[in-house]
C-alpha cells in the first residue's frame, strides 16, 4: 500500500497523506461493514437517529477543525468551506426528523376486483453495505451527507471521497467512529477507504449498492458495473445548467445572483451557471452589470473569513479544461469582457464571454470553472429551445418579474429542478427532491426519494377472504365461467 500526497492547490504545499488502498484492503474494508449491518439495522429507527444526531452535535461543536481541513485540501475560501459544513449538517438534521416516517410500513390500497378480501402494505429494509464514492468539489456533503439518509435506513456505509481531497471525508469518519463507540454502537458502520479510481472500481464490485456524484464517464462505468452485478446505483452526473433571463427581469438583483451562482466554490458546482441567455432587449445592460460585478472579485488566497472570493482550481488538470472553453470560443468569435485566457493556473480570472453560440464548447459542455458564457436570445421560445439544445438537464432558473410566466416557462425547461428567480438553494431544502435528467444521471438526493433509494421495498399481501376457494381456480366450471364472463362486461364495459 502507497500513500498519496494531498496538496493544497492555492500553495502548492503538501497538507496530508493518505494511503492508496488495494482491492483487498477494499475487501476487508466491506467484510468489516458487512459484518456490522446486522447489529446497525436492529438498533432500530431511533437507536441509529442517536448516534447520528450525536454525530451531528460533535461536528457542529469541531466545526473549525473540520473547516480547517477543507480549506487546506481544496484551497476553498472560508465561506466555500462553511457552505459544504452547512448543507452537510442540513441533510443530518432533515433526516433525523424525517427517516422514521421513511422507514415505516406503509399501507397500500387494494382497490379492484382482484384486491377483494386482500390487504397489502409496503416494508423496507436496507439493501446492506452502500459504497458513497464522491467528489472534489464539496468532499464532506457530496459523500459523508449522501450516507446519512443511507446510515438511518439501516445500511452501513463504506465511503470512498476523491484522491484530490479526501482529508475531510476521513475526519467525519472518525468522528462517527469515535461517537458510535461512546454509545456502544457496532463498529464499522462508517469506514473511509482513499485511493484513486482502481480504489473506487473495487469498492462497486463489492457492495450492495453504490451512491455515486461525479463526471458522467466514469459514472457510466460504474452504471454498467452495477448492472452486470445487478445492485443499484444512484447517479449525479453534473450538468449544464442554463438560466433564461426575461426583459422584465430585476437586472440589478440578477447580475448578483449570476456572480454568485456562477463563481461560487470557483464555478466549481453541478448546479452552477453554466450558460446565460438574455433577451435581447436588455442584454447589453445586463451584461454590463454583470461584468461590474465580476471585475471586483478577489481571487488571492485567503486566510479567514471575508478574504478573498473566487476559490482556486481544485482538482489538477481543471484549468486546462477552463483554458480550451475560453480559447475555443474567442477563437469562434466570442468576446471576453472580464477575464479572458488563465494566466494562472491555480486561480483562474473569473471570465465573462459574449457573442457566444452553441458551436462553442462553452455553451455545450461542462466547464466546471469560472467562466459565465452570456448569449442574447430574440424571445423565449428561443432560449427554451436553446436550453434544452443539450444532453444534461440538472437543474434549471428562469428570472422574471411575472411569477405565473416564469413558473410557465419552467415547465417547458427539461431539467430535474427548475428555478424561478432562484437558483442552486433548492439542495438544502430537505424535503425536495433533486436529481436530474439525461446525462445528468439517475436517482434524486432530498424528499422521500432520497432516503428510499437506499432501501429494498417488499410488498407484504394478505388474503382475508372467508371462502374456502377462489371462484376462478381451478377445475373452471361452465357456469361459473360464463357469470365472470358476465361480470367482465359489468365491470369493464361502461
Amino acid at each position: 500500500m502507497s500513500d498519496l500526497d494531498v496538496i493544497d492547490p492555492a500553495t502548492g504545499r503538501v497538507v496530508g497523506r493518505v494511503p492508496s488502498m488495494t482491492a483487498d484492503d477494499v475487501t476487508k474494508a466491506v467484510d468489516l461493514a458487512r459484518r456490522a449491518q446486522p447489529a446497525w439495522a436492529a438498533l432500530g429507527v431511533d437507536g441509529r437517529h442517536e448516534v447520528l444526531r450525536r454525530v451531528r452535535r460533535e461536528i457542529v461543536s469541531r466545526r473549525a477543525e473540520l473547516r480547517d481541513v477543507l480549506v487546506a485540501e481544496s484551497g476553498k475560501p472560508w465561506e466555500d468551506a462553511q457552505a459544504d459544513l452547512l448543507l452537510t449538517l442540513s441533510m443530518m438534521a432533515h433526516w433525523e426528523s424525517n427517516a422514521a416516517a421513511a422507514c415505516a410500513d406503509e399501507s397500500l390500497s387494494t382497490r379492484g376486483v382482484w384486491g377483494l378480501g386482500r390487504r397489502a402494505a409496503a416494508t423496507y429494509h436496507p439493501h446492506g453495505v452502500v459504497g458513497a464514492i464522491g467528489p472534489w468539489n464539496f468532499p464532506v456533503a457530496l459523500t459523508f451527507g449522501d450516507a446519512v439518509a443511507a446510515l438511518h435506513a439501516g445500511n452501513t456505509v463504506v465511503l470512498k471521497p476523491s484522491e484530490v481531497t479526501p482529508l475531510s471525508t476521513r475526519w467525519v469518519a472518525e468522528v462517527f467512529a469515535e461517537q458510535a463507540r461512546a454509545l456502544d454502537a457496532p463498529d464499522h458502520v462508517l469506514s473511509c477507504v482513499t485511493g484513486d479510481g482502481a480504489t473506487g472500481a473495487a469498492l462497486v464490485a463489492e457492495v450492495d449498492m453504490v451512491q455515486f456524484t461525479g463526471s458522467v464517464r466514469t459514472g457510466r462505468v460504474i452504471a454498467h458495473a452495477c448492472i452486470d452485478r445487478s445492485i443499484p446505483c444512484s447517479l449525479e452526473l453534473g450538468g449544464k445548467d442554463p438560466w433564461i433571463v426575461l426583459a422584465d427581469a430585476d437586472l440589478d438583483r440578477v447580475a448578483a445572483a449570476a456572480t454568485h451562482y456562477g463563481l461560487f466554490n470557483g464555478g466549481q458546482v453541478c448546479m452552477s451557471a453554466e450558460r446565460i441567455y438574455v433577451e435581447d432587449a436588455v442584454h447589453d445592460a445586463f451584461v454590463e452589470r454583470l461584468a461590474a460585478r465580476v471585475s471586483t472579485l478577489r481571487t488571492v488566497a485567503g486566510s479567514g473569513p471575508g478574504t478573498t472570493d473566487v476559490a482556486p482550481m481544485i482538482a489538477p488538470g481543471q484549468v486546462d479544461v477552463v483554458t480550451a472553453h475560453i480559447r475555443d470560443a474567442l477563437d469562434k468569435g466570442a468576446r471576453a469582457v472580464t477575464g479572458g485566457l488563465p494566466t494562472d493556473v491555480v486561480h483562474p480570472a473569473p471570465t465573462v464571454l459574449v457573442d457566444v453560440d452553441h458551436t462553442m464548447a462553452c455553451m455545450t459542455e461542462e466547464t466546471f470553472g469560472p467562466t459565465i458564457p452570456v448569449m442574447r436570445v430574440h424571445d423565449v421560445d428561443q432560449a427554451v429551445a436553446l436550453a434544452n439544445d443539450s444532453a444534461f438537464g440538472l437543474t434549471a432558473s428562469v428570472w422574471t418579474r411575472d411569477l405565473a410566466r416564469g413558473r410557465a416557462i419552467a415547465r417547458r425547461i427539461n431539467a430535474g429542478t427548475v428555478s424561478v428567480n432562484d437558483a442552486q438553494l433548492h439542495v438544502g431544502i430537505g424535503h425536495l427532491p433533486m436529481g436530474g435528467v439525461g446525462a445528468s444521471g439517475t436517482g434524486a438526493r432530498g424528499g422521500m426519494d432520497g432516503i428510499r433509494k437506499f432501501q429494498q421495498r417488499r410488498v407484504v399481501v394478505t388474503n382475508r377472504s372467508p371462502l374456502g376457494r377462489e371462484l376462478s381456480w381451478l377445475p373452471y366450471g361452465r357456469t361459473v365461467s360464463a357469470a365472470l364472463d358476465r361480470a367482465v362486461g359489468l365491470l369493464y364495459g361502461r
